[in-house]
Order: structure tokens, then sequence, then C-alpha cells
């Protein structure tokens, strides 16, 4: 099982990483390189067994935290054409961050068993 987080973690350190990369035109594009970059670094961090369960429930707060801020009011889905097209943006960002909360409380939950099975 360890090996599967391991891999696992070293997949979404890549994908954060790309999401990070494929803002480059957006006109926000520094602030999503922080987002994706401190993902991407978290994420490299577990991989390397040098995040803490403290920082891992940080972080996905944040991000958790950051989602619901974001979230537009009025959700139209995230394809282009469907809608008001700040309402989409907005969707498609939130979304981003969720998946990243998700991931920061699957890592705090990983290596809480992980501290348990230690004692």
């Amino acid at each position: 099982m360890k090996n599967l987080f391991k891999i696992l973690s070293l997949i979404f350190t890549l994908l954060f990483i790309w999401a990070a990369y494929v803002q480059y035109n957006d006109p926000d594009a520094l602030l999503w390189y922080a987002i994706y970059g401190v993902a991407a670094a978290a994420s490299l961090l577990f991989y390397l067994g040098k995040l803490n369960v403290t920082g891992a429930v940080i972080l996905s707060g944040i991000y958790f935290v950051s989602t619901f801020l974001m979230w537009p009011e009025q959700y139209e889905g995230v394809t282009i054409g469907n809608g008001d097209i700040d309402n989409i943006e907005r969707g498609r960002e939130s979304l981003g961050l969720l998946i990243v909360a998700v991931i920061m409380l699957i890592y705090a939950f990983r290596l809480r068993l992980t501290n348990k099975s230690k004692v």
C-alpha cells in the first residue's frame, strides 16, 4: 500500500506541475502557478516522506476554503458555450481547487494512519 501512495503522489506531482504550466495564458497566471506549485511541492514532499500531517491538513483546509470562496454564484458547468464565461471559469477554477483539497486530505489521512501504526 505504501508503494501505491508513493506512485500516486508522484503522479499528482506531475499533474499539478502540468496544471500550473497550462495557466500561462491566464490573466492571473502567477496566482495559479503558486496554487498548483504549492500542491506539486506538497505532493513531492509526500513522495519523499517529508510532508507532515499538520502541513497536509492546513493545505487541505486552505484549498477547501478557497474552493468555496471561488465558487460561482450560479454553477453553469465547465464547457464553454453553455453559459456565462465568467461563471464557467470560476467553476473550473473551483473544481481545480477542490481536487487539490481532496488530495491534500488524502495525504493527511494516509500520514495519520502511517503515524498510528508506528506507535
